[in-house]
């Protein structure tokens, strides 16, 4: 692990459901902070803010307002989430919670930070994080809070807020769901970085590639979900989050009554007589 001096200088361095039609390639600004693109299903957000990406109130509401938006229209099929500049989030913007701002300011960026997490775990469709150089502090819970990362090998995370006098309470709910208690204590505690390697080792990142192949593995990704029935994967996600914080016995029967409506829908019908046909289905992406 990278200590957090190390880290600090690190950084310093680096300071200086009527859809609408969708066009197959479109691009968006959103004042500085994010831009929009849309091509071929998938919606990709990217951070392009001030202050090492930091995830200020500004940044939070429109990447919240990018990923719900449309979220109903069945063109949209994934959400990638990436970052530009050196590193992908230095975290919350330090300067909305000095003693010069109040204390229902402070209130909101968290509160804030939370509806951002939720729009995500809501999402009908799988949102992806794209991950290069640093992911700290609220950055490294915005990757833990996502479906999928796929992150290049010279990508480090950490949670080091308690270097600053603030420890870093939730990112540390998003972490704790998604890597062992042990090492999400030992990242929070000690505010030392892990590297690409080891997160996914840990769990908190799906794939790891060289740098040069990180937005390839990303298509590859994107195009294996787009290949699949929108509604079955809405279901599907939707039933795969429902189900961990339940007991293994809950947990079955809530799958048996989802399995059994996911077999009713004419898409499932459509996967079945494909495979036993040997052709490729045609799926409607609706939950009839």
């Amino acid at each position: 692990m990278l200590s957090t001096i190390k880290q600090l200088q690190i950084l310093q361095k680096l300071s200086p459901i009527c859809p609408k039609k969708f066009s197959s390639s479109s691009v968006s600004l959103g004042d500085g902070v994010t831009k929009v693109s849309f091509k071929d299903g998938v919606r990709t957000i990217t951070l392009s803010g001030p202050s090492r990406n930091a995830l200020s109130l500004k940044m939070m509401r429109e990447l919240t307002n990018n990923i719900i938006e449309d979220e109903n229209n069945v063109a949209l099929r994934v959400i990638v989430l990436k970052a530009e500049g050196p590193l992908f989030s230095a975290g919350h913007n330090l300067k909305e919670l000095t003693s010069d701002t109040d204390k229902e300011t402070h209130r909101a960026v968290f509160k804030e930070a939370s509806k951002l997490m939720m729009s995500i775990l809501q999402s009908p469709v799988p949102v992806i994080a794209s991950v290069h150089g640093l992911a700290a502090a609220a950055g490294c819970q915005l990757v833990a809070g996502c479906d999928i990362a796929i992150c290049s090998e010279k990508a480090f995370f950490s949670t080091p807020g308690a270097q600053v006098g603030i420890f870093c309470s939730t990112p540390g709910v998003a972490l704790v769901r998604t890597i062992p208690a042990k090492v999400a204590a030992d990242m929070l505690f000690t505010g030392d970085s892990i590297s690409a390697h080891q997160a996914l080792q840990y769990g908190l990142v799906s794939r790891v590639v060289s740098e040069d192949k990180l937005d390839e593995e990303v298509s590859k990704v994107t195009t294996s979900i787009i290949s699949k029935s929108r509604a079955v994967i809405s279901l599907g996600k939707k039933f795969l989050y429902s189900q961990i914080q339940k007991d293994v016995y809950s947990a079955y029967r809530l799958g048996e009554n989802v399995m059994t409506s996911n077999i009713s829908m004419a898409d499932a019908q459509e996967g079945i007589s494909s495979f036993l046909q040997k052709k490729k289905p045609v799926w409607k992406h609706t939950s009839d």
